[in-house]
């Protein structure tokens, strides 16, 4: 029933750009906050960015600031992370997370794999 799905990891080189997505369905994606949280071996799973329901405040982890941008379009349930300048150290598995802006629940994704590299 509910489902998040992310899309656009690649392989791309240090300085390079990509924009990831994540299309959501089965709950009002309007009443969410989405996250985008990354996972690199050996580390802990972190917030990278995350964008509000309400008025779309946007918070940025500080390895990311000025570098990756959280966006929202909600009449496609879908919420985007453009990441640019990207280092060998972005490198990870990415994952979408839609948060009930009440906390009644929330949804994770399976994650997608960028890697950065030359």
């Amino acid at each position: 029933q509910q489902q998040v799905v992310e899309s656009g990891g690649d392989l791309v080189q240090p300085g390079g750009s990509l924009r990831l997505s994540c299309v959501t369905s089965g709950f009002t994606f309007n009443f969410y906050d989405l996250e985008w949280h990354r996972q690199s071996p050996g580390k802990e799973r972190e917030l990278v960015a995350a964008i509000k329901s309400e008025d779309s405040e946007t918070n940025y982890a500080d390895s990311v600031k000025g570098r990756f941008t959280i966006s929202r379009e909600n009449d496609k349930n879908t919420v985007y992370l453009e990441m640019n300048n990207l280092e060998p150290e972005d490198t990870a598995v990415y994952y979408c997370h839609a948060r009930h802006h009440w906390g009644w629940n929330d949804y994770w994704g399976r994650g997608t794999q960028v890697t950065v590299s030359s």
